[in-house]
This record gives C-alpha cells, sequence and structure tokens, in this order.
C-alpha cells in the first residue's frame, strides 16, 4: 500500500479527524470541497504544481458537499478522459435511496453509509482498505 494515494473529500472536520486517525500511514490527501478535489485531480489552482498524472489509487466521496455537489464531483471525474477509471467510493451518511442510485447511475464503485461510532468507522476504513489498495486490481490509467 506503501505510496498509494486516498483522496478523502469531506467537509466535516469530525469526519476528517476520524478519517486521519483511522488511516494512520497511509497516504491521506484530504480535499474539505468539490472544487478542491477538482483541483487536486486535475493539477490546478493551488495544486498546480502538483503532478496530475500521480492519481489517487481510491477516492472516498461524501455527497453533500458546499459549493460542488458529491455527484457533481463524481460526474466530473467520470466524463474526464484521465480520471474516469479511478474507483470512486461514495461514504455519506445519507441512506437516502434517491442519493444511492444517483451515486451508482454516476459511476460510483461503492456506497457505504459512514458508522458514527469510531471503532465501526475505523473497521470501515480498514476493510475499504484491504479490498481497494491490496486485494482489488486496479484498471489501467485511462487516457
Amino acid at each position: 500500500m506503501a505510496g498509494k494515494t486516498i483522496l478523502l473529500i469531506e467537509d466535516n472536520p469530525s469526519d476528517i479527524e476520524l478519517a486521519r486517525r483511522a488511516f494512520g500511514k497511509s497516504r491521506l490527501m484530504v480535499a474539505e470541497d468539490g472544487e478542491e478535489a477538482l483541483d487536486y485531480l486535475w493539477g490546478r489552482g493551488r495544486h498546480a504544481e502538483r503532478d496530475a498524472t500521480d492519481l489517487p489509487a481510491l477516492t472516498l466521496l461524501d455527497l453533500k458537499l458546499p459549493g460542488v455537489s458529491g455527484l457533481e464531483v463524481l460526474h466530473r471525474i467520470r466524463e474526464n478522459e484521465k480520471t474516469r477509471r479511478i474507483p470512486v467510493v461514495i461514504l455519506s451518511s445519507s441512506s437516502e435511496e434517491s442519493d444511492i442510485a444517483a451515486a451508482y447511475d454516476l459511476g460510483a464503485n461503492s456506497y457505504i453509509r459512514k458508522p458514527v461510532d469510531f471503532q465501526k468507522f475505523t473497521r470501515s476504513v480498514e476493510q475499504l482498505v484491504t479490498y481497494w489498495l491490496r486485494l482489488n486490481e486496479p484498471p489501467p490509467a485511462a487516457g
């Protein structure tokens, strides 16, 4: 798992802190809104110096974000030739059927409800990392 970046797109400071604690030594990049996430992925704005060809191995995306929504971020990721194959897991507190359906319709790889309890959250993160970064065979880079 060394060297693999996980992009967490999350605006809730408590959830960000939980994720930082749960991911431990993983390379966790946090974008606190949808626009910052897109800037990171495409190497623009404050991330203009970043190598935009070094894409995250996994993106964890909250749906309820300020500005550009999580669903819009997912749509833009999937419509871009260079980012469309990045694994995107929705990590949201929403259990609304319409949110789940929309996420899958836009190409989410998985939808997970955020556990509120830290121990359950940590277990969920460990399982995510094990599956997506150790067991799963990633697609070849697009474009």
